[in-house]
């Protein structure tokens, strides 16, 4: 089996099925930084000689590294300005179909994080005679993406005095999922109507559906 490169890959859907297109390194990174963050805000107390804190909620974890571009021709015969801009176009530019930059994966070795960039700092190391980069060190930064449908699952949330939303499976009918949501049945109407539903007998697999707190 062949040395696996570090690949990003891009999606137009935050359900990361519609593949735009991918890019793998040229160079793997000597390491990764994969960090995740707990925010807390100050608690309302007074006439305390400190500050205590309340658990505020879980930040989108980060992912951040460094790889190299060569265009000596030592390890490729691509240009790194090609590079770069193949690199930038795939992570990087605006996607006038969904109105932003691409969804992307990165994936390597066991790690495989949904994410979107956030910023990339391009170093350019080593120039020819006319001053075309040669070498150049790409670092860049991602923030973790979760669907609302994530966001659901992760939270273990589950209580009827929020609003929820759910992606319809096989075999879902509007009062199963009102059951689960509310522990009520009954109030499928009520979510067939804020949902604009006149077929809600027959849900299709897939359909997303919002249920607002009781």
């Amino acid at each position: 089996m062949g040395l696996q490169k570090l690949t990003i890959t891009a999606y137009s859907d935050e359900q990361f099925t519609s593949k735009v297109g991918s890019y793998s390194v040229q160079i793997n990174p000597d390491s990764y930084t994969h960090s995740h963050t707990a925010s807390y805000n100050p608690a309302n107390t007074t006439d305390t000689a400190g500050t205590t804190t309340k658990y505020h909620r879980i930040e989108p974890e980060t992912l951040s590294f460094s790889f190299y571009l060569d265009g000596t021709g030592v390890v490729s015969t691509l240009t790194v300005a090609d590079s770069i801009k193949a690199f930038k176009q795939l992570v990087y530019q605006y996607n006038g179909t969904i109105h932003s930059p691409n969804y992307l994966q990165v994936v390597w070795g066991g790690l495989a994080f949904k994410c979107r960039l956030t910023s990339l700092n391009i170093d350019y190391t080593l120039f020819d005679s006319n001053g075309a980069p040669l070498r150049a060190k790409l670092t860049p930064s991602f923030e973790q993406y979760l669907s609302p449908d994530d966001l659901a699952k992760l939270s273990g949330k589950n209580s009827p005095d929020m609003t929820h939303i759910r992606t319809v499976a096989a075999g879902d009918t509007l009062p199963l999922m009102c059951q689960r949501i509310y522990g009520d049945s009954r109030h499928y109407l009520m979510v067939a109507n804020h949902n604009g539903l006149t077929r809600f007998r027959q849900l299709e697999p897939g359909q997303r559906i919002v249920f607002p707190p009781l």
